[in-house]
């Protein structure tokens, strides 16, 4: 009663009446769409539904303390708060729910992602940025739970260095740190170890993050008591609560159905955030759920009926119309009325976004039935034809696959047959398919003119005589010209910082740009991912640093799941260009050595893999990821650091490109295609087989994602018949991903002598020493005995058998 009060003495009575009555139809309509979509789903209409039905009260709260500027980071229950700072209307949450293509009808995502999962547009039409501070905005949502929380760190962390760092550029980005990231997040969803890796990371870097945890009891059917210790989330966190003395947390519990209450908690979280730079836990008890965990089943299944009959009378839109009602802000048929008008608008709002999403669609479906009609009077088979005609015409509310599938069946019936209606089919399917396919595949990577492969090489220009200089001391000059030149670029990651990386890679940069620009980190490789990701989506340029390949494991469903698909599933409308920086290969041990690029190759589609065979070529890389606007991850050789190389004059100018292999060495009896640590011992090799004359054309393969955009390779193979693909990742990992490419795409097989090979590494990883990795990964021998086999297969007079 006490923010009653306090409104009253800031508003006069009518317009605080008009503000609570406008929450009231926000939160009335918000459930009406959650019923309403149930139903649809039900009925087939849409596919599966989550709602937010249960947690309108709260949200309404929060986007009263949200501003522009600020973002949030949620799951897929804020429905209600996106309605509430005016992000998503009764149309575009059907269109949502029906997976509408169209972005102008389904701005979340269009169609890529169910429904209950929100975005904002933080780009423009040309893919630039656009004033993230005149705005609320919402970065896209993913399902997996609690990975929200990691990007979250770095939406916070942003203002943090946008307030503390002197010369960043903040135009359009941040007004001097004022800005919160608000989180939310399933009380379930709290068990999961992203979630307790980003609270301790937020405790110690004490960033402005406010996190909401919305708690009605269960996890999807499973009661708290499985899930959390002591039943409460913000119990067990007490111990964060920060005192006069420590830092920590602000830590405030408040119910879900009392709306004053959250009125004030939520006032008193952004102010904390805001002002003073903390984090803040807001714990919102005692929700609901009326409709269960979502149109997968029912939650009486698992609710006992003196549980259902307190979530009854306990709802918070129940509680929220008793209070206005008692407040006399309204009498109850007023508020009767006003619901009924809801609904109409709501079933109004529903029929409209299903007649945009099936209307296109059912202008195809006659489309094609006429097309076949014309097909079946033409061809000798239109008997055969006739029943896909029919069905097809029954079909009341067609899918687009429904259409296209039919119409190319149909066309098989015409195999061997010539006539004006197969070609007009022959024309619609190829007309659909390429207007169509983007809907689905578009914006995995960017499509403007800031992609990463338009960039042009430029390559190293060196003295007359040679400057030669450890490996390291080339990436610490260029990453020094990137600080230097760059003022929203930052670095951080495990040893970092003040010992400049484990292999001195950034010696003394902490003590040249300070420790917000050049930091350490705890060891929480999820959470660094997070920063780089929260960071780069506003408007920064992090470098992301994970200390070895093996332990981007760690980090790995951040990657795969949130960076890589980040620019997909907001249809190109929000992005995060983070570089990933580790190291990897010949070392020693298990843990030290491995070769995770298979997972990465597959898991990490949407970001550029990008695999350096040497410092100068790494440092390459780097500038042409900072010239664009994607992300990439790059992986520095493990065992190049004290190697000697050449200084460039023009280091910081050097661009390394992106899907374009180099020929290393040319030779005319078999291509020889590798990568990275692996690389430098086949050149090694390709000398010593000149001594049994084999002249072999060796090719680095320099970016694995993508690869060899311009099939410079098929030209190689064209050349020497044979081709023989050596790493040191596991078999049938990045040597078979090479091949396929190379022969699928580059149908490179029609010019082979013999078969296409690999040579990898054994299906184990490396035991501990040296010996452990001769004996696991390609040695010299090896490939020298692989490419003499395959030429004596090919020749063997010319070269006899080695054994």
């Amino acid at each position: 009663m006490a923010t009653t009060k306090t409104q009253n003495t800031k508003l006069s009575f009518e317009d605080f009446k008009e503000s609570v009555i406008s929450d009231y139809k926000i939160a009335v309509t918000s459930r009406e769409c959650s019923l309403l979509g149930r139903r649809e789903v039900l009925t087939g209409k849409a596919k599966f539904g989550i709602f937010g039905d249960g947690k309108e009260l709260p949200q309404l709260a929060w986007a009263r303390a949200f501003k522009n500027g600020d973002f949030r980071s949620g799951y897929y229950r804020d429905q209600t708060f996106m309605m509430a700072i005016d992000h998503l209307s009764i149309e575009q949450f059907f269109a949502g729910l029906y997976a509408h293509t169209d972005i102008d009808f389904d701005p979340m995502s269009a169609g890529k992602q169910m429904g209950g999962h929100f975005a904002t547009h933080s780009l423009d039409e040309n893919g630039d940025w656009k004033n993230l501070l005149t705005q609320k905005n919402s970065s896209a949502d993913i399902s997996p739970t609690a990975g929200q929380m990691p990007r979250l760190l770095g939406l916070a962390q942003a203002s943090k260095v946008y307030r503390n760092v002197a010369g960043t550029e903040k135009e359009n980005f941040s007004d001097n740190g004022n800005e919160v990231a608000w989180g939310t997040i399933g009380n379930a969803s709290t068990s999961e170890g992203l979630f307790f890796e980003t609270i301790n990371a937020a405790g110690v870097l004490q960033v402005p993050m406010v996190i909401n945890v919305w708690d009605d009891e269960y996890g999807i059917s499973v009661h708290a008591r499985h899930q959390t210790t002591k039943e409460n989330i913000s119990e067990i966190l007490s111990g964060f609560q920060r005192t006069e003395e420590q830092n920590g947390y602000e830590i405030i519990r408040v119910n879900g159905w009392d709306y004053p209450a959250l009125i004030e908690a939520y006032e008193r979280a952004g102010k904390i955030a805001r002002e003073e730079h903390v984090p803040v836990l807001v714990h919102v008890l005692q929700l609901t759920q009326p409709q269960g965990h979502s149109t997968s089943g029912s939650h009486e299944r698992y609710k006992d009926e003196e549980r259902l009959a307190w979530e009854r009378a306990n709802d918070c839109n129940v509680k929220f119309k008793e209070w206005i009602i008692a407040q006399g802000l309204a009498t109850e048929e007023e508020l009767d009325l006003l619901d009924k008008e809801i609904k109409k608008e709501v079933r109004d709002g529903k029929k409209a976004a299903w007649s945009a999403f099936s209307y296109p669609t059912q202008t195809e479906q006659q489309k094609v039935l006429a097309i076949l009609a014309d097909v079946i009077s033409e061809s000798s088979n239109g008997s055969f034809i006739q029943p896909l005609h029919t069905k097809l015409s029954e079909i009341k509310e067609p899918l687009k696959s429904d259409i296209l599938s039919t119409a190319r069946k149909a066309l098989q019936y015409t195999i061997g047959e010539s006539s004006s209606a197969k070609e007009t089919l022959q024309d619609w399917i190829t007309s659909y398919i390429e207007k169509t396919q983007p809907d689905y595949s578009a914006h995995l990577y960017s499509e403007t003119d800031s992609n990463a492969t338009n960039i042009v090489e430029v390559l190293p220009e060196f003295e007359a005589e040679s400057n030669l200089v450890d490996g390291r001391v080339i990436l610490r000059e260029n990453f020094d010209a990137i600080f230097n030149s760059h003022p929203n670029a930052l670095v951080f990651g495990e040893d970092a910082g003040a010992i400049g990386d484990v292999n001195q890679g950034l010696e003394g940069l902490q003590e040249k740009y300070g420790e917000l620009r050049v930091a350490d980190t705890g060891i929480r490789e999820a959470t660094i991912i997070g920063q780089g990701i929260g960071m780069a989506m506003r408007g920064l340029r992090p470098i992301a640093e994970i200390q070895y390949l093996d332990y981007l494991l760690y980090a790995i469903q951040i990657l795969s799941d949130d960076l890589a698909t980040l620019r997909y599933r907001s249809h190109g409308k929000q992005k995060a260009p983070l570089i990933v920086r580790t190291r990897g290969h010949r070392l020693e041990g298990i843990w030290h050595s491995g070769s995770q690029m298979a997972a990465a190759i597959h898991l990490l589609r949407g970001m550029y893999i990008l695999t350096p065979r040497n410092m100068t070529k790494a440092a390459g890389f780097y500038n042409t990821l900072l010239e664009s606007d994607e992300p990439g991850l790059i992986i520095e050789c493990l065992n190049g650091y004290r190697l000697k190389e050449e200084m460039p004059t023009n280091l910081s100018n050097i661009k390394t490109p992106i899907g374009v292999v180099e020929t290393v060495k040319e030779g005319s009896d078999i291509t020889l295609l590798s990568y990275g640590s692996t690389l430098r011992i086949v050149q090694d090799v390709a000398k010593q087989l000149l001594t049994v004359g084999i002249n072999a054309e060796v090719i680095d393969a320099q970016s694995l994602l993508p690869f060899d955009l311009n099939h410079d390779v098929v030209k190689s193979v064209q050349k020497t018949n044979k081709i023989l693909v050596i790493d040191e990742d596991m078999p049938g990992g990045a040597s078979a991903y090479l091949l396929q490419q190379v022969l699928d795409d580059q149908n490179a097989y029609q010019y082979l002598d013999s078969k296409p090979q690999t040579l990898t590494a054994k299906a184990h990883r490396p035991a501990y020493g040296t010996d452990g990795d001769y004996f696991s990964k390609p040695s010299a021998e090896d490939i020298f005995e692989k490419v003499y086999e395959m030429m004596h297969e090919v020749d063997p007079e010319t070269y006899p058998a080695f054994r």
